[in-house]
């Protein structure tokens, strides 16, 4: 009788030890598909054990663009989910609570190209061109207005287009757009299609922001080591990344085999992440952000009547996960 209680209490222990190292449960929300190599610091945390290192069983789902994926994140459907650095701004302001947990690069996602050919130099000549972005609900608009701005123009000035990834891009390559404010992948896309191009990223003249995870006020205060490890684990692959674009365009081609026999094109793509949107900030490690820049942002956007609410910057991010 007596073995039998310390069978039992062995086997109750193991049990127990087992399921209090058992991984948490991570549903991560995009707001585009999960293949584009845009996510690679995702895929490669996920590919390379970095999640798993953290403590974490992530499962990736993809949404219907940033506004549901921060729908579903403040609703509790989703732990976290992807949007820009200004997504919080647009959000919050309509009653969703959820700010930004880590920035993916000190610089801007977004990105100005124009066709050589346009006879454009830069963002004062976009007066009378056509400028493709991807809708007029989307930061590649919302950027393009700072553009604008910054040269003396208002937006009726330059004919601009909402009209998707594929569309800009096809109609880049045909002629029909002269620039387009866009990611990185457009504009390799339209350079693969043989259109010799220009092109300078906004936050030279605005400042726009990377890529942010966010989560929801209610999962940071329940699961804040779920939120540190993923974050943590998200910026390591993008040091990766930032370090050997090449090895990292690799990995993320194994991992996801969409891009078989691409291995050069995605080498470009992360490449200029790596150049143009991952590189730190003056006194803004890798994952924070700069309320100063925050401030400013919101400040435009309603100035130009994109948000009708200032909401108090300090509830529209958060640095303490960014180890």
């Amino acid at each position: 009788m007596k073995r039998l209680f310390l069978t039992t209490v062995a086997a109750a222990a193991i049990t127990f030890a087992a399921a209090a190292e058992a991984a948490e449960e991570v549903t991560y929300l995009f707001p585009a598909p999960d293949f584009l190599p845009a996510f690679a610091p995702f895929q490669l945390a996920k590919a390379k054990g970095y999640f798993d290192e953290a403590g974490l069983d992530v499962t990736f789902q993809v949404g219907k663009g940033g506004a549901d994926v921060a729908t579903q994140v403040a609703a509790g459907n989703a732990d976290m989910g992807g949007g820009i650095g200004d997504t919080p701004i647009i959000v919050r302001a309509n009653g969703l609570e959820v700010r930004g947990v880590a920035l993916l690069g000190g610089r801007g996602l977004t990105q100005l190209a124009w066709r050589k050919d346009s006879g454009i130099t830069g963002p004062a000549d976009f007066k009378g061109k056509n400028v493709g972005v991807l809708s007029f609900q989307d930061t590649t608009y919302y950027n393009l207005l700072g553009v604008l701005a910054s040269a003396g123009l208002d937006k009726s000035e330059a004919n601009i287009q909402g009209v998707g990834p594929g569309g800009t891009i096809q109609l880049m390559i045909a002629g029909n757009l002269d620039a387009m404010s866009g990611v990185p992948e457009w504009i390799a896309a339209v350079e693969g299609g043989g259109v010799e191009v220009e092109q300078m990223p906004v936050d030279e003249v605005f400042p726009a922001m990377a890529q942010a995870i966010i989560a929801s006020d209610t999962t940071i205060a329940e699961r804040p080591e779920v939120v540190k490890g993923f974050v943590n684990a998200v910026l390591q692959a993008v040091r990766d990344i930032e370090a050997d674009p090449a090895q990292a365009a690799q990995d993320f081609v194994a991992a996801v085999p969409q891009h078989a026999g691409k291995e050069a094109e995605v080498q470009a793509i992360l490449e200029a992440y790596a150049a143009k949107v991952y590189p730190e900030a003056e006194g803004q490690p890798l994952g924070t952000f700069d309320p100063e820049r925050i401030k400013a942002v919101q400040d435009f956007y309603i100035g130009q009547g994109v948000v009708q609410t200032a909401i108090p910057v300090e509830d529209l991010y958060t640095n303490e996960f960014v180890q």
